[in-house]
């Protein structure tokens, strides 16, 4: 199952498996800005700009009933939300980061730190009272749920958009910028990134980690995903369409075999993680043919007219030409 909202604040429940929409919801008065689904994925939370929470529950059937369960009115426009990967508890944040119990209609507590409002939230998956929020200061900011006032906050040289938490190491992660780069970070030391991923050629707007730990995705508004090992600073596969438009949000399936991505042209679209990858099942002698030949290009991967010809990638012109240009821009930066 797949759910998306959209900017009529309309919210959609899809089968992923049969590409068919089962569902269709008018959830809230202008965008949704915000969707979680409870862990036991028995009902969701949206929230929009008419400064509504609603709570839905998903049937026996799997549809959503036409009614919310519950609905919550808040004080101010909510940008985003979260929800805890075990517990009760939910965040959204706005103007401040609230965390709400399931059970009461009032945060039980409120995090500000500045006048600027937050507009992405996420709960860490490994300890999961830690959460990450990116501010339109410009700033990066780590919450306690345990402590009375946010953690740390680290100031980039332009606003980040979106931020992803590594499944797999509890300290790492990864925001995407308004600089058209991606920053790794260790929340222990952050004064310096980890790494810095750059690729894109426009601003990036969301970036989302695959279940491994190993890669990330991200997309922007140069209408392309790129997929990342989350050592390297440069991207190992870009995806293009003729018709896509700006991306604006990017989801990794939990089966690590695909890639879910939302466009200003309103489509949702499904790729693979891996292009070159099979899909359906395998005969036991075409596995070991694949295992054979990934063997091989690894062996003689250095290989300069292998490597050639496995980093080569067609893109459009306006991308190809903007990071020839920045390309330029780098280097004489460099020598000066």
């Amino acid at each position: 199952m797949l759910l998306s909202g959209s900017c009529d604040g309309v919210v959609k429940l899809w089968n992923l498996a049969k590409r068919t929409c089962l569902r269709t919801v008018q959830a809230h008065d202008g965008f949704v800005k915000g969707m979680c689904v409870h862990p036991d994925g028995n009902h969701f939370y949206t929230c929009g700009n008419d400064q509504v929470i609603k709570q839905w529950n998903i049937n026996e059937e799997g549809h959503i009933e036409d009614e919310p369960s519950n609905t919550i009115l808040g004080k101010t426009v909510f940008q985003s939300m979260d929800h805890h990967w075990s517990d009760n508890i939910f965040v959204t944040s706005g103007q401040q980061v609230d965390i709400w119990d399931e059970e009461r209609t009032e945060p039980t507590r409120s995090f500000t730190w500045g006048i600027d409002s937050i507009h992405n939230v996420r709960f860490n998956p490994i300890e999961t009272h830690i959460l990450g929020g990116c501010a339109s200061d410009r700033s990066v900011i780590l919450y306690d749920m345990r402590g009375s006032a946010p953690l740390r906050k680290v100031i980039l040289k332009l606003k980040s958009n979106s931020i992803a938490w590594n499944p797999m190491e509890a300290f790492v992660f990864t925001v995407a910028n308004e600089d058209y780069n991606l920053y790794t970070f260790d929340m222990r030391k952050l004064s310096m990134p980890l790494n810095v991923h750059m690729d894109h050629v426009s601003a990036v707007m969301d970036v989302d980690y695959s279940p491994t730990g190993k890669e990330f995705v991200s997309g922007g508004y140069d209408k392309c995903l790129r997929i990342f090992p989350v050592d390297k600073g440069h991207s190992r596969e870009v995806y293009h369409t003729k018709r896509m438009q700006r991306v604006s949000v990017v989801r990794w399936s939990l089966d690590n075999k695909y890639i879910l991505s939302g466009s200003d042209e309103m489509n949702i679209r499904v790729w693979k993680a891996r292009a070159s990858e099979k899909l359906g099942v395998l005969a036991p002698r075409e596995k070991t043919s694949f295992n054979y030949n990934e063997k091989l290009k690894e062996k003689f991967g250095h290989h300069p007219q292998l490597k050639r010809i496995s980093r080569h990638r067609h893109v459009p012109k306006m991308i190809y030409n903007a990071s020839k240009e920045l390309r330029t821009i780098r280097t004489s930066q460099k020598r000066k």
